[in-house]
């Protein structure tokens, strides 16, 4: 039943041009009454021995008939394409907003490839069976037209073209549930296929520094090959399903054909109608052809639902077919970016039992309590797998929280996901994210550089005395994931890009790593600089604790000490050993 409710939310997504798609392939199914009659008149002329001048007149209707349908098709066919268009762009907005208002560390359930391939197949599904609800109102009224016009000349033969179609149904239901099966374990073994290419793109390096590329190809194969079992017999069955469909109607017709040939020798059929029964008998015969076919579309269709309502992870379907503006048509809104305020101005964040456990493994973060007061420099330390990163990721929102309260200026934070964003708060990760676009827009990203400082935010970040090295400067193009760039120069842009939004707090996770040891001091003195901002910090760098007004040494998920470097150095072992090993 959510199929059919979903389906008809995405009707009433454009209703008007629902209904002039629907009004146009109405029409383009039901011309074809025309052409039949027309025959009928045809046939009955030359067998009553009727005039040729009254031939030509029927002939002529005849092509006034083909014109009209081709007119009706040039306007129904850009009508239809648009109408789809809207239908699977309306899904694939609302699977990404959905994506993108998920914790930053968990965007999608399952592999990219399995999104990829709910955004792609899935949605192409649901467009094809809005697209069918319009083709089966067309091909019914025809039926029903042609149905009305056949009982008038035979009611017997009229009402076997329907035993066809009693068979359809039958065979779609007893079928329903294999080929929801079939069509589920293909587009979830293509998912895999498609999710390990793009895993293969994206580290052919580790591949081939680790000679794997044998191992590499055979799980490929062996996901391949899965993939195409499936595939088959979801082939297989729809080829079955037609084959029935097919010979199905064709032993209806040749009965009719036989029972229509025996009236015709006791004389109560003229040669017109033979002409017009067997004429129609065509388009309604593919009715029940296409019946069969709607009926599989629709179950395939509740698999398609079913998938994307997944990837929304939690969240309603019916958030899945809500009506949201496209913008296919005029100029595209402007970006959307808020003004800080008194509101947004930080002077006091305070975490209290922050907790955070991994499906799985338990390991995580636990009662993790500190303040932050403006304009302080405070460091998060700890050796690996101390839960520092994670510590970050859980406060900013990019994990969800299994315990605690986050306070902004005494205020509660009930979504952190979306309450950490500019211009209250930046983040720049250990592995930063860029697009393959110029150096400037990754910065920018949707900014206008008229009312944003970028050349501040490049001094900021100590990429001013880079921008001379490369090619167009900042109009340089970076390639896929920043490939151009070295691992100093992406962490540095990512930075560029936290600084040029001002925002009131500053995060970074281990920004340093990748930096030499002149860039990182600069980096820092740059950022000391700022008096006014409040950054939290995780490093082990001896540069960052030594500035810092308060550090937080985390063991094992848990707040081992906190304080000065010099009382730490004093009283906790674990920060003797941190600062012994950097």
């Amino acid at each position: 039943m959510k199929t059919f409710k979903y389906l008809w939310c995405l009707i009433k997504y454009t209703p008007w041009l629902y209904l002039a798609n629907c009004v146009a392939w109405t029409l383009i199914y039901v011309v074809p009454l025309v052409p039949g009659l027309i025959a009928k008149e045809f046939f009955d002329v030359i067998s009553n021995g009727g005039r040729v001048q009254g031939i030509w007149g029927i002939l002529s209707l005849l092509l006034i008939a083909g014109v009209v349908q081709v007119i009706v098709i040039a306007i129904g066919g850009p009508i239809d394409i648009f109408h789809r268009f809207k239908i699977s762009g309306l899904l694939r907005r609302n699977m990404l907003e959905s994506i993108l208002n998920k914790p930053g560390d968990r965007p999608i359930p399952g592999s990219v490839g399995e999104a990829i391939s709910c955004f792609r197949e899935d949605t192409a599904q649901i467009e094809n069976a809005v697209s069918w609800t319009i083709d089966a109102i067309g091909v019914a009224c025809f039926a029903a037209g042609a149905i009305a016009i056949l009982l008038t000349i035979n009611v017997k033969i009229t009402l076997l073209v329907f035993t066809p179609l009693i068979a359809v149904v039958a065979l779609a239901q007893v079928a329903s549930e294999r080929i929801q099966k079939y069509r589920r374990a293909s587009r979830e073994a293509t998912s895999k296929v498609t999710g390990i290419i793009g895993e293969m793109f994206e580290t052919v390096q580790a591949v081939q520094s680790a000679a794997a590329e044998e191992s590499v190809i055979n799980n490929l194969k062996s996901l391949n090959s899965e993939r195409h079992k499936f595939m088959m017999k979801d082939r297989v069955l729809s080829q079955i399903l037609d084959a029935i469909y097919q010979n199905t109607v064709s032993i209806g017709t040749g009965l009719i054909l036989l029972l229509a040939a025996n009236d015709m020798r006791t004389g109560s059929f003229t040669i017109g109608d033979f002409a017009l029964f067997v004429y129609y008998l065509a388009f309604v015969s593919d009715f029940t052809l296409f019946f069969g076919n709607f009926l599989s579309t629709l179950k395939q269709s509740n698999v398609a639902f079913e998938r994307m309502t997944e990837l929304l992870q939690g969240i309603p379907g019916e958030n899945l077919v809500e009506h949201k503006p496209l913008y296919i048509i005029g100029k595209l809104p402007d970006p959307h970016y808020v003004k800080k305020t008194e509101y947004d101005r930080l002077e006091i964040l305070e975490v209290k039992s922050l907790s955070y456990y991994y499906q799985g493994s338990g390991s995580g973060i636990e009662d993790i309590s500190f303040t932050i007061d403006k304009g302080s420099f405070t460091v998060i330390t700890g050796r690996i797998g101390s839960g520092k990163s994670t510590l970050l990721k859980v406060l900013l929102g990019l994990l969800p929280k299994d315990g605690g309260q986050i306070y902004w200026n005494s205020r509660l934070v009930d979504n952190p996901e979306t309450f950490f964003v500019p211009p209250r708060s930046a983040y720049t990760p250990q592995i930063p994210h860029l697009f393959s676009d110029t150096l400037k827009n990754n910065i920018l990203l949707g900014l206008k550089e008229k009312d944003e400082n970028l050349e501040g935010a490049l001094y900021s970040a100590v990429l001013d005395r880079d921008i001379g090295a490369l090619e167009k400067g900042v109009d340089t193009l970076i390639g896929p994931k920043g490939v151009k760039l070295s691992g100093g120069q992406l962490q540095r842009t990512a930075a560029a890009r936290m600084f040029i939004r001002d925002p009131e707090l500053l995060v970074f996770d281990d920004i340093s790593s990748a930096l030499d040891v002149d860039s990182e001091n600069t980096l820092w003195n740059r950022l000391f600089e700022k008096k006014d901002k409040t950054c939290l910090v995780v490093s082990n760098r001896r540069m960052a604790l030594r500035q810092a007004d308060q550090i937080i040494v985390l063991k094992n998920g848990k707040i081992e000490a906190k304080g000065s470097l010099d009382m730490l150095l004093e009283s906790c072992e674990e920060m003797r050993r941190i600062w012994g090993d950097v």
